[in-house]
């Protein structure tokens, strides 16, 4: 087993440094004496006069060893601080390794992450689409990030788009930085394109028209649409959903596993997203309309069962529920709205009745609250809401026996 070197540098004079002064020999290996019967002394390198002077070197933290040869000192001993601060700083770069290509490391990284095939598309995607696939990761500049969004902002490509796949991309310069590749992190501080704001993305749908909503679905779709309302069960969710996943007798709901349709129409069955599995309240008006759903539909299944089941024995999946989608909301009256925005209507009616944001977090499946509010912080009474509310208490408490018995102070036949 070869020992490892630990991690050293310094400057060595090429024309001068010596291990130690020693006889000179002649070709048979004998000492030379000078006519004065004194031994002569090697007291110069072979390399002496040739070449640059100095030489400064390094061994990394890989037993690697490292030199650069220089005319003058002061820019051997420059150049070697410059890889010790690194060093120390954790910042240094493996001079060969740092010419690898994005594109090159990217292939070697994402072969050994362990990627569910939807973020393998999405990572793919993102990471291909590069314009500096090409750019040595030692010379990746803010420039070249700048230069690859502006391309994205001009396709045009939607704001959330563009975050999104710059932050994918971002996660392996990340992975290129662990592992000494990658100095300074360029897609620090880049501007991206200006999302929307939450509320005015959002949609959501009034009672009245989820209820027409509900009422203008085929019957075995009713349910399905109950479930993204009343449980705001993501379209992968409810598909995903088992007979036994919903618990009748405690009134609650599991979700445990999504449907996704992977590249060539391949249906998968896999953990919600973000490993968001959850226990859902679920209301007595959606456990009805779940249990109607599976006395006509389902009066033979096993508990096992799907309780929207496919064909070949799949669950429905993204276009079996587009479809019915596409009809339901046609027949409603709202061609515009989005299966999501039932989610929205969800969330908004949790807020509304005074939930905080760690329940509706929960309830929704949301990775953290982070995500809960910056979604929905929107939706959540404000300083001025409470103050207003507050003053509203205090005047119907102040001005309720005057307003039921009249002011005493003015003639009853002047009061109103």
């Amino acid at each position: 087993m070869t020992a490892r070197r630990n991690r050293r540098a310094g400057v060595e004079d090429r024309w001068r440094d010596l291990p130690k002064p020693r006889h000179d020999v002649d070709g048979d290996g004998n000492p030379m004496f000078n006519t004065d019967g004194l031994p002569v002394m090697k007291l110069k390198p072979k390399a002496f006069g040739k070449g640059k002077r100095w030489r400064a070197g390094y061994v990394d933290d890989e037993s690697t060893e490292h030199a650069k040869s220089f005319t003058r000192k002061v820019d051997a001993q420059k150049w070697l601080d410059t890889i010790v601060s690194s060093q120390v700083s954790g910042n240094y770069i493996d001079p060969v390794r740092g010419e690898i290509t994005f594109a090159s490391f990217y292939r070697e990284w994402s072969s050994r992450q362990v990627w569910v095939p939807g973020t393998e598309q999405a990572m793919n995607l993102a990471a291909n689409g590069v314009t500096f696939g090409a750019v040595a990761l030692c010379d990746l500049r803010p420039s070249h990030i700048e230069s690859w969004v502006k391309a994205m902002q001009d396709k045009p490509l939607q704001p959330s788009t563009i975050g999104t796949r710059f932050n994918n991309v971002r996660s392996v310069l990340k992975a290129a930085k662990r592992d000494k590749i990658l100095g300074e992190d360029p897609t620090e501080r880049i501007t991206l394109p200006r999302r929307r704001r939450a509320e005015a993305a959002m949609t959501i749908p009034e009672p009245i028209q989820v209820g027409e909503l509900i009422r203008s679905a085929d019957g075995e779709f009713k349910a399905f649409v109950a479930l993204a309302a009343f449980a705001g069960l993501r379209l992968g969710e409810a598909a995903a959903l088992q007979i036994h996943d919903v618990d009748f007798l405690r009134r609650e709901i599991h979700v445990c596993r999504q449907v996704q349709r992977a590249n060539g129409g391949t249906v998968e069955i896999r953990a919600p997203k973000y490993g968001s599995e959850r226990t859902i309240p679920a209301p007595d008006g959606l456990l009805e309309i779940v249990a109607e759903h599976v006395r006509l539909w389902l009066p033979s299944s096993e508990p096992t069962g799907w309780l929207f089941p496919g064909e070949h024995g799949h669950p429905w999946h993204q276009n079996s529920v587009g479809y019915r989608w596409r009809k339901t909301k046609q027949l409603a009256g709202q061609p515009d709205w989005h299966l999501h925005d039932l989610r929205h209507y969800y969330a908004s009616g949790l807020i509304y009745a005074g939930c905080d944001v760690v329940t509706v977090q929960e309830a929704l499946g949301h990775s953290s609250p982070n995500v809960t509010l910056s979604t929905y912080a929107h939706l959540w009474p404000n300083a001025d809401d409470r103050t207003r509310n507050a003053a509203d208490a205090m005047f119907v408490e102040a001005t309720a026996d005057a307003l039921r018995t009249g002011n005493p102070k003015i003639p009853a036949d002047q009061q109103t």
